[in-house]
């Protein structure tokens, strides 16, 4: 997913449909240097392309989406070099916006035209190539070499992406087992390739998916400045210029959207949908569309992630039904293999490659595994990884009656004495408990406006971290929406903090206070807790953005009178 952090201003749908068309014209690119162009008859190594990974022979392929439109899909496809004529290997699948041969996200410094190297650091890290195994990157409609206005994630890419398997399995090289990789965008279409259901797809690695585009975008009826930052920034992939040395056919395709202008409208009006409820938004629900599946899943969460949040993660997993696999913790965008600028790995753990192959070679090739993998790998808050064999595994669960108060809900940084927020306080834990799954507020209202809950975890000396938040509007009467999926220890002798109030700065959700008192009643907080006394530690490091958090998200915050008791986690 691509999301600018940069708070915009959201004006009539015209002058924004306007400004977003006006912003998407591409530069041409450079002439190219010699570089062999392949397509579907004739394959290109890296001797005669440098752009091909080593040991690859790449080939060009077109065929139809599977919703009985015009789209036309394109596929890159990396083979082993050294594949015998008439021999079968499985495929690992990458459908997305990324795979234009001009760049990812932006036009990139290639001189001539290629497959795109969006996951040459998976090819390379787990010897692809070498273990018997093809790699095919597919651009869903709108992008790259594919025809169709692009659809983010919403049918059209759900039909691109059974077109894309089904179309990989049938291939005469091919086994007919599927496992689909990807992280972020093509992470999402791994959800939507699971919820499928197609026998051919064996295996799906998600790394830091969004689990419901909705509740993404809009947060219990608050808009994101997603709405049209990442709108615009698809928008602009869609319209990239690719090489010149490109195929014909393929810079045609790539056209499509500058002959189809209304495509990008379509698109940033999309985003803007505010009825939850609406087809369009249903059919984006991937944690709904889940229900009864069962294709192999292993997938990353960033539980501070600040792109795609921890939403919707803990229904996706109950309503799936196969084998599940996981890394979750304290890290924010990233993937399992990427390292910060001194060398650590950012999420803290060895091993991302080795273990993905060897998940892909036991469910598309049979192959039992040599290492004997936690289910699922979790960090929690103190840096420390633990094994699980399910997420989220509790000892308890409390439903916490927390009081309730009134705030002035105008938009503004709260202070000690502001009154655009109460805090209601626990008494000190009796012992380490961690707060793990998805809490749940719930409460009465009685005003119209915006509110913000966040829960702090506060020392005794009163330095607090903000571990969880979330917002949404309110009207007059009961209500209740979920936070953030988290996984957080709390210290014998420190305090849980709930702060209610006005959206504050410093999110990017596009606020509107209403300038007006909001009473709030009846509030209770419903926890999953988990003793951490048992814990099954596995290796890995802490993950390097956990320190940046804590700096950035803590703050004194004065302890005031205890209103409830969070109990001891029991099994």
């Amino acid at each position: 997913m691509n999301r600018s952090r940069h708070p915009v201003a959201v004006s009539a749908a015209a002058a924004v449909v306007l400004a977003a068309t006006g912003a998407m014209a591409g530069s041409a690119v450079a002439e190219p240097a010699t570089g062999a162009v392949a397509t579907a008859d004739k394959s290109v190594t890296h001797e005669e392309n440098d752009r091909v990974p080593e040991g690859a022979a790449w080939t060009q392929h077109y065929f139809p989406s599977s919703d009985g439109s015009e789209v036309e899909l394109h596929a890159d496809v990396l083979l082993p070099a050294d594949l015998a004529e008439g021999e079968q290997v499985p495929v690992i699948l990458s459908a997305g916006a990324y795979f234009g041969h001009s760049g990812q996200t932006d036009v990139e410094d290639w001189t001539h035209t290629g497959p795109s190297d969006r996951f040459n650091d998976f090819i390379e890290g787990t010897d692809l190539f070498d273990r018997g195994y093809a790699f095919v990157m597919v651009d869903t409609r709108g992008f790259g070499g594919s025809t169709g206005c692009l659809d983010f994630a919403g049918p059209g890419d759900e039909a691109d992406v059974k077109a894309a398997i089904d179309w990989a399995a049938d291939q005469s090289w091919s086994t007919g087992a599927v496992g689909m990789y990807g992280k972020s965008w093509d992470a999402i279409t791994g959800l939507m390739g699971n919820n499928l259901d197609q026998d051919a797809l064996k295996a799906v690695v998600a790394q830091e998916p969004i689990w419901d585009l909705q509740r993404n975008i809009r947060s219990n009826g608050v808009p994101r400045t997603t709405i049209v930052n990442t709108a615009n920034a698809y928008n602009k992939i869609a319209e990239l210029p690719q090489m010149p040395d490109d195929d014909p056919r393929y810079l045609a395709n790539a056209a499509y959207e500058d002959d189809n202008p209304m495509c990008i409208v379509e698109n940033l009006l999309g985003y803007q949908n505010a009825d939850p409820e609406s087809e369009y938004w249903r059919a984006r629900d991937f944690a709904e569309h889940a229900k009864g599946t069962d294709t192999p899943l292993f997938v990353t969460q960033g539980f501070l992630e600040w792109n795609t949040e921890p939403e919707a993660m803990q229904e996706f997993l109950e309503n799936h039904e196969g084998p599940q696999r996981g890394w979750l913790g304290q890290w924010d965008h990233v993937r399992g293999n990427d390292r910060v600028e001194d060398g650590r790995l950012a999420m803290g753990r060895e091993g991302w490659f080795e273990e993905t192959i060897s998940f892909y070679d036991q469910y598309l090739k049979d192959v039992e595994p040599s290492v004997e993998y936690p289910n699922f790998a979790v960090q929690d808050s103190n840096g420390t990884w633990r094994a699980q064999d399910s997420w989220p595994v509790t000892d308890s669960a409390a439903t916490l009656p927390i009081g309730g108060g009134s705030y002035l809900d105008d938009g503004a940084e709260a202070g000690p004495t502001d009154e655009n927020t109460f805090v209601q306080w626990s008494e000190p834990l009796e012992q380490d408990t961690r707060i793990t799954g998805t809490p749940r507020i719930s409460l009465a209202a009685g005003g119209y406006g915006d509110l913000m809950v966040k829960l702090y975890d506060v020392a005794p000396d009163g330095n607090a971290v903000m571990f969880d938040e979330q917002v949404s509007r309110v009207k007059p009467g009961a209500m209740g929406f979920d936070l953030k999926s988290t996984d957080w220890t709390m210290a014998a002798g420190h305090s849980l903090a709930v702060e209610i109030g006005t959206i504050q700065p410093g999110g990017d959700w596009l606020k509107t206070p209403a300038h007006e008192t909001i009473q709030v009643d009846d509030v209770e907080l419903e926890l999953a807790l988990d003793d951490p006394a048992d814990d099954n530690g596995v290796p890995g490091e802490r993950a390097p953005y956990l320190d940046t958090y804590l700096a950035a998200w803590s703050k004194e915050l004065p302890i005031g009178t205890p209103s409830f008791t969070v109990p001891p986690a029991r099994g």
